[in-house]
């Protein structure tokens, strides 16, 4: 789940960050980062799960209701449902809505479909958090190449993190990939530090800015990286419901998201759905 830019308390969000972050960074001690996989390994099961079994004519309250069957099926609680009054255990947002769409028993998925879900666990104190994009069936040309795109953008942020490197260089490479293709990064929304809070410092900008305070990564980090991708304007609207984010061109969007483990030499992905 992503930080929404300006808009307390109508979501989850924060402002965006200062220049000078009130809060401390939070390194996991190794017990912490144990618990931590544990949380993370939820998340990528329930998520590895809904990928298989979606299908068209299912909505998105049922893939909602078996996430939070599962989470609780392996004993962990879900950590959206409830956080500043989110009504589900997933966000589900479907081709031109970007974040935090509501599940809906009357919202059918269809065949070629674009389907952003993005859901979280919390275990023994801790939080795990991750987010895919799925093809429903067969997708257009265009839309496979935003959604392969927007995979490769957070892989290549990814590949920045280790000890000593900064959150700079996370967000250029994510930025360049996305803008090298043709698409544009959300600037709304960012990543965010996570643990024993779903949101915690530091902001993870997906774009270069001098808002973010170019923060040197340290092994203990936690850090919950998710580029979202626009396939035409980067502007985005919230809808009535104070929660749903769409793209105010109508356009696609794409979005993935890992909880990854900061290390001396590199990076470890918690929310790794390859591993289960």
């Amino acid at each position: 789940m992503n930080i929404l830019s300006n808009l307390l308390p109508q979501t989850v969000a924060k402002p965006r960050a200062s220049k000078k972050p009130n809060r401390t960074i939070e390194l996991k001690s190794p017990r912490e980062i144990e618990i931590m996989r544990q949380a993370a390994k939820i998340v990528a099961t329930v998520l590895k799960e809904i990928s298989e079994i979606v299908q068209p004519g299912m909505t998105t309250a049922d893939l909602d209701a078996h996430a939070e069957k599962r989470i609780r099926e392996m004993g962990a609680t879900p950590s959206f449902k409830g956080y500043h009054g989110f009504p589900a255990s997933i966000c589900s947002s479907i081709n031109n809505e970007v974040v935090h769409g509501i599940p809906n028993k009357k919202k059918v998925i269809r065949q070629g479909d674009v389907l952003k879900v993005d859901t979280g666990a919390y275990f023994q104190g801790y939080h795990g958090d991750s987010c895919i994009t799925i093809a429903v069936g067969e997708v257009t040309p265009d839309a496979a190449q935003l959604i392969k795109v927007a995979e490769e953008a957070l892989y290549k942020g990814i590949a920045q993190v280790k000890a000593g490197n900064y959150l700079l260089d996370i967000a250029g490479a994510i930025e360049d990939h996305v803008k090298a293709h043709g698409f544009s990064v959300v600037e709304d929304f960012t990543g965010h530090g996570v643990g024993r809070n779903l949101h915690e410092e530091p902001s993870v900008f997906n774009f270069r800015t001098r808002e973010m305070p170019n923060v040197k990564l340290r092994s203990g980090m936690t850090l919950a990286i998710e580029p979202i991708v626009n396939a035409g304007s980067k502007v985005t609207r919230i809808l009535a419901d104070k929660w749903t984010a769409v793209t105010a061109d109508n356009s696609l969007s794409a979005q993935f998201e890992h909880t990854v483990l900061v290390t001396e030499t590199g990076y470890e992905i918690l929310t790794d759905r390859t591993k289960l």
